[in-house]
């Protein structure tokens, strides 16, 4: 059986590729939530 070539995280290239897909599409729309929270409390109290 032939050995598949891992790396230090233990996952092999392409479960690393769709992890990273996975995280970066996660963390966008995170932030997408994080400015449209900050924009709705700016409207309702400015604070600069």
């Amino acid at each position: 059986m032939a050995e598949n070539k891992a790396t230090m995280s233990g996952l092999t290239d392409a479960e690393a590729k769709e992890f990273h897909a996975i995280f970066v599409s996660s963390m966008t729309s995170f932030f997408g939530i994080v400015i449209f929270a900050h924009l709705l409390a700016w409207f309702w109290r400015p604070w600069l």
